[in-house]
């Protein structure tokens, strides 16, 4: 899968149809259904989930039953298609089979929610976080994966807004399989196109083949850069801004993973991650060694500081007072005591942020401290490291392998390096 927390899924990475039955069968899987003319290619898509074992709930929005009729879906899902919040559906039994909250039902149950074709205005809607009918309700609702699939005329698909609110959606870990190029309505041609069904449905397939991958693990993950105070008010830190550790933490948990996120941020974090604020780089020793002994897979992603002021006064000095000179002290470098301590099944995975000799840099820190799996990025490039959503990275493993990531968000690379973790380490695949 091309990593996570926002991946354009492509045809290559298709599993196999034996291994995509495996992964979809027994699962639980809304499909959201918005009102285009690709509307009718979303019967197809509900065929296939359903032949694959997936119990498939069908939302439509009242536009999208001028395309297609609920009772066509109705016929093919597991069960009746729902279309309103307060009116009646397919079934006329009520928008929820009786259900005074659908959308909370259908969000709390899913293991995937699928919006194919997803229409501008449902992606600007999404994005704006707008909950007007049934299945923007559900999307909000919903903590499992979301997989849309885009389906508009190139002009539309072309847009700034449309292309805005997607990346916005991408960053927040919304999984994308973008559109084709070719015939359009009305006889254009063009991108915009909606990905054929046998494309959705094998990426539908490969989220949830991970989705459970880490399930009742224990992930311990940290994240930001620690704060060295200088004086009551000033502080020495770093540009770390958190987001490739929260990425992390956010992916493991949607993996399955019992998370612990420890980090200086005030960054949100989904429900179900326990969250730990510190600030320094003894706060964060103090958080994390009472943890580690307990936790499967340790992430350290924050960049503590190495150096903090010696003795810094507990008051504010004035400007015209000003500083004689600040006497730096290291700090201790817990990562190492975590390396020599780790029990036995534990994996532990290190950072390395460089700005030259990035290889050889990072195999150096990786034996030193007895890491599993290294992450070394060249934080000099404008594109990656420090504060942008992008990165790219190079992950080095105590096996001696190494695979290099490609230019993509924190969301991708925090999947990608899971899911390292768990072929080397956990799997223990060749």
């Amino acid at each position: 899968m091309s990593a996570g927390g926002g991946p354009d899924v492509g045809a290559g990475a298709a599993a196999s149809g034996r291994s995509r039955a495996a992964a979809v069968a027994n699962r639980r899987i809304v499909l959201g259904v918005c009102g285009g003319i690709a509307a009718y290619k979303a019967v197809e898509i509900c065929r296939r989930l359903v032949d694959a074992g997936a119990f498939v709930s069908p939302v439509l929005t009242e536009d999208s039953q001028r395309f297609v009729g609920a009772l066509t879906f109705s016929a093919l899902a597991s069960e009746p298609a729902r279309t309103s919040l307060f009116g009646a559906g397919a079934d006329g039994t009520g928008a929820g089979g009786g259900d005074p909250i659908p959308h909370t039902r259908l969000g709390q149950r899913a293991d995937l929610v699928i919006v194919a074709p997803a229409t501008a205005k449902l992606i600007g809607k999404y994005a704006a976080g707008i909950s007007d009918d049934l299945l923007t309700a559900t999307l909000l609702a919903t903590r499992a994966p979301v997989l849309v699939a885009p389906a508009m005329h190139t002009e539309m698909w072309e847009h700034p807004a449309v292309q805005e609110n997607l990346a916005t959606l991408r960053r927040r870990g919304v999984h994308v399989v973008d559109p084709e190029s070719g015939r359009l309505a009305g006889g254009d041609s063009g991108e915009g196109r909606l990905a054929a069904p046998e494309r959705i449905v094998a990426a539908a397939a490969e989220l949830l083949a991970v989705s459970g991958d880490l399930l009742g693990a224990r992930v311990l993950v940290t994240a930001g850069g620690t704060r060295e105070p200088i004086d009551a008010v000033r502080v020495i830190t770093n540009r770390s801004s958190g987001k490739q550790g929260h990425a992390i933490a956010e992916a493991a948990a949607r993996r399955g993973a019992e998370v612990t996120l420890v980090t200086t941020t005030e960054r949100d974090v989904p429900a179900g991650i326990e969250v730990v604020r510190v600030s320094t780089a003894a706060e964060m020793q103090d958080a994390v060694l009472p943890r580690a002994p307990a936790a499967d897979v340790i992430v350290m992603a924050a960049a503590i500081a190495d150096f903090r002021p010696k003795a810094p006064p507990e008051r504010k000095i004035k400007k015209d007072e000003g500083f004689s000179e600040i006497v730096l002290e290291p700090t201790h470098d817990f990562l190492v005591d975590l390396g020599r301590a780790k029990p036995a099944g534990q994996v532990l995975v290190g950072f390395a942020a460089e700005t030259d000799d990035l290889l050889e840099n990072a195999a150096a820190k990786l034996e030193r401290k007895g890491l599993d799996l290294i992450v070394a990025n060249d934080v000099s490039q404008p594109d990656a490291g420090f504060e942008v959503d992008t990165n790219r990275a190079i992950l080095l493993d105590s096996t001696g392998s190494a695979e290099e990531q490609p230019l993509q968000t924190k969301h991708e690379l925090a999947d990608a390096i899971l899911d390292r973790v768990v072929r080397r380490f956990i799997r223990k695949d060749p």
